[in-house]
């Protein structure tokens, strides 16, 4: 099998340069809109989707996401795997500014957020206790040394609502929680790539020490200057991570996931459901005609 990358770029990171056959593709979810058009192309012989997850120009805030339809529409365009890319606040002394993490824990503080493709009439619980890809995780961490970032493996990353930043004590209420990271938008999206049975990696990109501390409050005039400079950064990661990958991708046991979570009986299963889910289910459903 090969590999299709589904790249989710985060503030800052709007378009990948240097593609090759690239272009801009609209593809209609029956979610609702996705963030943008996506940017499709390949970097040697790795296929990749990249999605701004806050569309050209920074049109829609975290809280206003259609992360649904975001995952939906990756998923349809034949992505293995999701690597997310982030800005995020560090609740962590030793992560600072210009520092790239690779989260490995969520804790989800948002609400008001569609976070499942499934419902009433087709009921599934997906295992989440790893939310992240521990291969594609690593690679992508590889990839950030190979291109000279500094990194930290492994992180928590508290998702909040937004889109105001954290008061000073919510801030230190999540430090003590042990949380290294927070941002307002891995979450439910980790939560749905996993139920598209898409092994998912978060790359943070640190932008600003958050306001557990004493002294100023967080302004988005630094957030922007950390983030202009990581994103070549981020880009130049992705070369890497494209430059790394085996020329053949193994199986992952998240390929599978949905064929134990899956609880409704078949003849309760809601038709109009199953269609809305046709991409999330393709592989499940073609299993259930064959099995």
């Amino acid at each position: 099998m090969s590999w299709t990358i589904g790249i989710i770029g985060g503030s800052g990171l709007y378009a990948i340069d240097g593609l090759e056959d690239a272009r801009w593709i609209t593809v209609d979810s029956p979610w609702g809109a996705p963030s943008d058009a996506v940017l499709a192309g390949r970097i040697g012989a790795v296929e990749l989707r990249f999605l701004p997850r806050h569309g050209r120009g920074h049109r829609i805030p975290p809280d206003a996401l259609n992360m649904r339809a975001n995952i939906d529409v990756l998923k349809r365009l034949g992505c293995t795997d999701l690597l997310a890319i982030s800005a995020v606040g560090s609740l962590n002394a030793a992560m600072a500014p210009g520092d790239f993490v690779v989260v490995d824990q969520f804790i989800d503080r948002t609400h008001d957020r569609p976070g499942s493709f499934f419902g009433p009439g087709l009921v599934a619980h997906v295992p989440l206790a790893d939310p992240t890809c521990p291969r594609l995780s690593a690679l992508a961490g590889d990839a950030v040394q190979a291109a000279g970032g500094r990194l930290h493996r492994g992180g928590t990353y508290l998702a909040m609502q937004g889109p105001a930043f954290s008061t000073r004590a919510e801030s230190r209420l999540h430090r003590a929680w042990g949380c290294d990271l927070v941002g307002m938008t891995a979450m439910p999206e980790a939560k749905l790539a996993r139920e598209a049975e898409l092994p998912y990696a978060l790359l943070a990109m640190v932008t600003d020490r958050d306001c557990w501390h004493d002294g100023a409050d967080v302004a988005v005039t630094d957030i922007m200057a950390v983030m202009q400079a990581n994103a070549a950064l981020a880009r130049a990661s992705i070369r890497a991570l494209c430059a790394a990958l085996p020329a053949a991708r193994s199986p992952s046991p998240i390929d599978t996931v949905l064929d134990g979570a899956i609880m409704t009986a078949p003849a309760q299963r809601d038709p109009a459901l199953l269609a809305r889910n046709a991409a999330v289910l393709a592989r499940w459903l073609a299993n259930q005609r064959t099995g």
